[in-house]
C-alpha cells in the first residue's frame, strides 16, 4: 500500500482578505480554515502531515492541530508560497506520494484527494485537480483584445496537487523563484502532469467576497407535513413513541415532525421532497420510523457537501400534550441531526383540521450550509 504525505500551506498573511489575522485562523461559522482543512485530512489518514504556518503563530497552529486530533509536524512558512512548500518538504519524511494543499481550499472533499493519489500511484506522474472554464478567455494588451483562446482546452487548477515524493522533494529543493502552482516545478524538470476531476467546493478563499459561499451562507429550508389520526399503529412523533395515544395514518409511521424536518432539509438543498427522494409507495419504508428518513436526508446532504446547522419545528394540534416531553424531543432530534433543534407547540383554538382533533401538522425550518 503506497504511503502518502500531505503538506498544508497555511502561512499566508491574509492581507487581501482584510481580517487582520493570518488566513488560516479566519473562522467560517465558528471554525477556522485550518481546522476545517485538517478535519478532511484526518479522514484520509496520511502517513505524514506537515503544516507550513505563519512564523509568528506556530503555537496557535499547534493548538488547532491538537484540538482537531491529528498528528502533524508544524514548520515556519517562508516569504513566498514556494518558500513555504520548500520548507515543509524539507521536513517531510520518506513517503511514496506527496500532496501539496492550500488551506484556503479547506472545503475540498476527500474524494478529490483520493483521485489525485490514485493518479500518481497508477502513473508515477504528477496530478492536479481541474475544472473546466465557463467564461470566454481572451488575451489583451493595453486594454485591447489581441488574442482569443480555445475555451475547451482551458481549465482551472485546484489543490491538492500530487507527485512522487522523492522526485518532487529534489525538484523543489533545487528550484529558483516563486511559483503559484506546484505542478510548474514538476513540469520544469520534465515531469508529466495529469489532470483529475476537481470540485466546485474547492473554491479558494482570497478576498472577502470569496467567503460568501461559506461564511454566513446559511440556506433556509421550509417543510410541512400533516397526518390524520387513525389506524392501529402506535403514535410516533418527534422520533419518540407516545404510549396510549392514537397513531397517525401514513405509509410509514406517520411521524409528522420527522417528516416535516426531512422535507425542510431536502428542499433547501434542492433535492426535492420526501416522496420524491424516498418514494411514498416503496415497500422498504412501510412503517419506517422517522429517524430513517432523517438519516437518509443527512446522507443526501453530505453527498453534495452540505450539513444542517440548526432547525426549528412547531407542532400544531390539540394532542398529545407536547410540553411534558418537549425537551426530550429536542434532545432526540438534535442527536440525530448533529445540530441543535428547537421544538414548540400550539393549538388553533378549535379551528380547522387540527383544532377539531383530527390530526397533527408540523412546520419545520432547517438551516443548512457547507460542511
Amino acid at each position: 500500500m503506497p504511503t502518502v504525505g500531505i503538506v498544508i500551506v497555511a502561512a499566508g498573511s491574509g492581507v487581501r482578505l482584510g481580517r487582520g489575522i493570518p488566513k488560516a485562523f479566519v473562522e467560517i461559522d465558528g471554525t477556522s480554515m485550518l481546522a476545517r482543512a485538517l478535519e478532511v485530512v484526518r479522514d484520509i489518514k496520511p502517513a505524514a502531515l506537515v503544516i507550513a504556518g505563519p512564523p509568528a503563530h506556530l503555537d496557535a497552529v499547534s493548538a488547532i492541530v491538537e484540538d482537531v486530533g491529528v498528528a502533524a509536524t508544524v514548520v515556519a512558512g517562508g516569504e513566498t508560497r514556494t518558500d513555504s512548500v520548500r520548507l515543509a518538504m524539507a521536513a517531510m519524511p520518506s513517503v511514496d506520494v506527496v500532496l501539496i494543499h492550500d488551506v484556503a481550499r479547506f472545503a475540498t472533499p476527500s474524494e478529490v484527494f483520493d483521485r489525485v493519489i490514485a493518479s500518481v500511484v497508477k502513473t508515477n506522474d504528477g496530478a492536479v485537480p481541474v475544472l473546466p472554464v465557463a467564461d470566454t478567455i481572451v488575451v489583451a494588451d493595453d486594454g485591447i483584445v489581441t488574442e482569443n483562446t480555445e475555451r475547451a482546452r482551458l481549465y482551472r487548477v485546484q489543490t491538492p496537487q500530487g507527485f512522487p515524493c522523492a522526485e518532487y522533494a529534489a525538484a523543489i529543493a533545487g528550484s529558483v523563484g516563486d511559483f503559484t502552482d506546484d505542478s510548474s516545478i514538476w513540469r520544469g524538470i520534465g515531469g508529466t502532469v495529469r489532470t483529475v476531476a476537481g470540485d466546485e467546493r474547492s473554491h479558494k478563499i482570497t478576498v472577502e467576497s470569496d467567503l460568501a459561499s461559506h461564511a454566513g451562507s446559511l440556506r433556509v429550508g421550509l417543510g410541512t407535513d400533516t397526518h390524520a389520526f387513525g389506524g392501529s399503529k402506535p403514535l410516533w412523533l418527534g422520533c419518540l413513541e407516545w404510549p396510549d395515544e392514537t397513531g397517525l395514518s401514513g405509509h410509514s409511521d406517520g411521524d409528522a415532525v420527522a417528516h416535516a424536518l426531512c422535507v425542510a432539509l431536502l428542499s433547501r438543498a434542492g433535492l426535492g421532497d420526501i416522496g420524491t427522494v424516498f418514494g411514498t409507495d416503496d415497500p422498504r419504508y412501510s412503517g419506517a420510523r422517522g429517524d430513517v428518513f432523517l438519516r437518509g436526508a443527512l446522507d443526501k446532504l453530505a453527498e453534495i457537501g452540505l450539513a444542517p446547522k440548526s432547525a426549528s419545528v412547531q407542532i400544531v394540534g390539540n394532542r398529545p400534550k407536547i410540553g411534558p416531553r418537549r425537551v426530550e424531543i429536542e434532545r432526540t432530534l438534535t442527536g440525530i441531526l448533529g445540530a441543535p433543534v428547537s421544538v414548540s407547540a400550539t393549538t388553533t383554538d378549535g379551528l380547522g383540521f387540527t383544532g377539531e382533533g383530527k390530526g397533527i401538522t408540523a412546520i419545520a425550518i432547517a438551516h443548512v450550509s457547507a460542511r
